[in-house]
């Protein structure tokens, strides 16, 4: 039998073939047996048949609950009591159903599901929730009847990403505003989505879209699984973000968290049915040992079901253009990843691996691009398991991109722990262009992981206490202009390497201080760190804005290469004693001289004959640099009959310490 392709371009995975094919074999006959044929995306309609859906005479609710005996609405139709007029008929296999006239509920109103069972019974919030509102005085939470008599009417519906590169704006609705408050779909359409545009990038991945009780969790403790989050809006708020964004022609994707689910009864699955593995494993399995959450049964049919609906549900109600899989490092090994270290390929086919989330995984990605061809799928993984970003056919697991996460632990370890005069050039270009190459990845120097609370954003890790005094023209100090020009170059050698795309947590590409700190009751419920301090990029006497124009210029740079992210990264020169290193990419040269304590007057190295110009340098007074170079000059290369190679030629160039420049072979 001929090999999988990830295995035949990768001798080192010869040894673990069969395990491989196995994956792969078994993803085949997992899809078989779900949909005995037919497209996934005509399986993955869950959300079609289960939760409440208003007919032109009637309003129909279903559930699925195999515990259960009976089942009842209860809400403000009924003062939130048990009534036969609301109860729900069982249709077998654990499905249940009720059809009620129209005049039994009205739009807005609140209501839960009495479920009772054997022993017990509770309230619960259905499954297949389109919305879940909270309750400002009690805190408790409640589905909604949410069927407005004017459904939003797109305008771009069938919008198709730009392509690579990508260029990716994280960013949380919630923080989006300099007030201490929770932020809007609104706010941030009307405020946020003009700056992405403007900045360049080409898409926006939100963060924290699916309902969670806990504001604090930053998402991720996810209870509803169907309903956009409420405290941000309603669904057509959320629905005109997405479109406008569209028309700007930005994507946007969402953070999917399938990982794990909040362990909540009332707001969430957890005993929904009055048993606790309904979703989840049973046993020691149940809940993640870290994360204080429930771990989904990838194995059973109805939560392959579930999720696989999700996905789809959030592509064709809400028009996302994809998803960033949260969590997937703890989805694919039973031990969650935790205390394991991957020094080896073994480490990768140990029976630690949960092949039922890593089958799960698979379909959601064929599943994905079924339903939308141009979707964008991002695993967040941190293992390095090779084949994840590969082709299905390929022996894959089908993501368009992993994300590069080994990048901004690098540049942490760097700052903290060895001196600038230490820094090797040649190795931070090692470390940028560290990856497999049948793989894309999405490149970063901090997400919104890097500055959660107990840790500092770069910029604040860099210059420190002095953010607080000294950010402003005329009154920076060494700390301020030396964090200043490392921040630039820190981003510019990331953003300037990448293979898939790039990626920066909103605010951070202007140099946002301090940290990330959601309120809590160690706060004071505080949103004091949960917002974005607009007002400081648009101070244009701050250096703020200053570093928000290079991140505009950066962007715009390398975006205009169409798949750049492509082009091959040519070393053309590093010398470690001077902490110079360069590169090229089509007609791009990138100079970086992270030497802090030399300048260079004509720094020489060889490069690809031809003329050069400058077309953007960190150092320019426009980026808060000092503007030592006269970057109106073109540079020719001067031919050497010793260096060998009569293709290429010594370039001379002024390299002003703690900067880099781009130049640009002239046609």
């Amino acid at each position: 039998m001929k090999s999988l392709k990830i295995v035949s371009s990768d001798p080192y995975l010869k040894p673990f073939e069969d395990a491989i094919q196995g994956r792969f074999d078994y993803a085949q006959a997992k899809e078989l047996e779900l949909t005995a044929g037919t497209p996934l995306k005509d399986f993955a309609d869950g959300y079609l048949y289960f939760g409440l859906h208003k007919t032109n005479d009637s309003w129909i609710f279903r559930e699925w609950a195999p515990n259960a005996t009976a089942i009842y609405l209860v809400g403000d139709f009924n003062n939130w009591s048990k009534s036969e007029n609301y109860r729900l008929q069982s249709l077998g296999n654990g499905n249940w159903e009720g059809i009620f006239p129209l005049e039994a509920m009205q739009h807005g109103q609140l209501f839960k599901l009495l479920v009772e069972w054997y022993g017990g019974a509770g309230e619960r919030i259905p499954s297949y929730a389109y919305r879940a509102v909270q309750d400002e005085r009690t805190k408790v939470f409640s589905a909604q009847v949410w069927a407005p008599e004017q459904p939003y009417q797109w305008t771009c519906r069938n919008f198709k990403p730009s392509g690579e590169p990508l260029f990716i704006y994280e960013c949380h609705i919630g923080m989006g505003t300099n007030e201490e408050k929770v932020g809007t779909y609104e706010e941030f359409r009307l405020n946020v989505l003009p700056r992405v545009k403007k900045l360049g990038y080409n898409c926006i991945q939100i963060m924290a879209i699916q309902e969670h009780p806990y504001y604090g969790s930053f998402g991720y403790h996810v209870s509803n699984f169907f309903a956009a989050s409420s405290r941000f809006g309603t669904p057509e708020e959320l629905k005109a973000l997405i479109d406008a964004a569209h028309k700007m022609g930005i994507a946007v994707i969402m953070d999917l968290v399938h990982s794990h689910a909040v362990k909540n009864e009332l707001e969430g699955l957890g005993n929904f049915d009055g048993t606790p593995y309904q979703y989840f494993h049973a046993g020691a399995r149940r809940e993640h040992p870290a994360w204080d959450s429930l771990c989904f049964d990838y194995q059973k049919p109805s939560v392959l079901h579930f999720l696989l609906s999700n996905c789809k549900f959030w592509l064709d109600e809400y028009n996302f253009d994809g998803f960033r899989f949260d969590g997937v490092t703890s989805m694919i090994y039973r031990s969650h990843g935790l205390g394991e270290d991957f020094s080896g390929y073994a480490d990768y086919y140990n029976l630690n691996q949960d092949g039922d989330a890593i089958c799960y995984l698979t379909l959601a990605n064929k599943l994905i691009h079924q339903v939308k061809k141009h979707a964008i799928t991002i695993a967040e993984e941190m293992s390095g398991m090779p084949g994840l970003a590969c082709p299905i056919k390929d022996g894959g697991m089908g993501f368009d991109f992993r994300l590069a996460m080994g990048i901004p632990d690098f540049w942490i370890k760097m700052i903290k722990e060895v001196r600038d005069e230490d820094w090797k050039a040649g190795h931070i270009l090692y470390e940028m262009t560290n990856r497999r190459a049948d793989e894309k990845t999405i490149s970063y120097a901090e997400s919104h992981d890097q500055a959660l609370v107990g840790d500092k954003t770069i910029i604040f890790r860099l210059i420190d206490a002095d953010m607080y005094w000294h950010m402003q023209h005329g009154h920076s100090t060494f700390m301020v202009d030396r964090g200043i020009a490392i921040h630039k170059m820190i981003r510019l050698v990331t953003a300037a390497t990448i293979n898939g795309g790039y990626l920066t947590f909103m605010g951070n590409e202007f140099g946002h201080p301090e940290w990330i700190d959601f309120p809590r009751e160690g706060n004071g419920w505080s949103h004091k760190y949960a917002r974005r301090q607009w007002e400081l990029v648009d101070n244009e006497d701050f250096y703020y804005s200053d570093l928000n124009r290079f991140d505009e210029a950066m962007i715009h740079l390398l975006g205009q290469t169409k798949k750049y992210n492509q082009l091959p990264v040519e070393n053309l020169w590093d010398k470690e004693g001077d902490q110079v290193v360069a590169f090229k990419r089509g007609k791009y040269i990138f100079v970086f001289n992270w030497n802090g304590q030399k300048s260079f007057p004509d720094y020489g190295f060889l490069a690809p004959h031809g003329e050069y110009k400058v077309i953007l340098n960190t150092d320019a007074k426009e980026f808060a640099g000092f503007g030592q170079a006269d970057d109106s000059v073109h540079h020719f290369t001067q031919p050497d009959p010793l260096c060998g190679d009569d293709s290429k030629g010594w370039l001379h160039l002024y390299l002003p310490a703690r900067s880099a420049c781009v130049l640009e072979l002239c046609e």
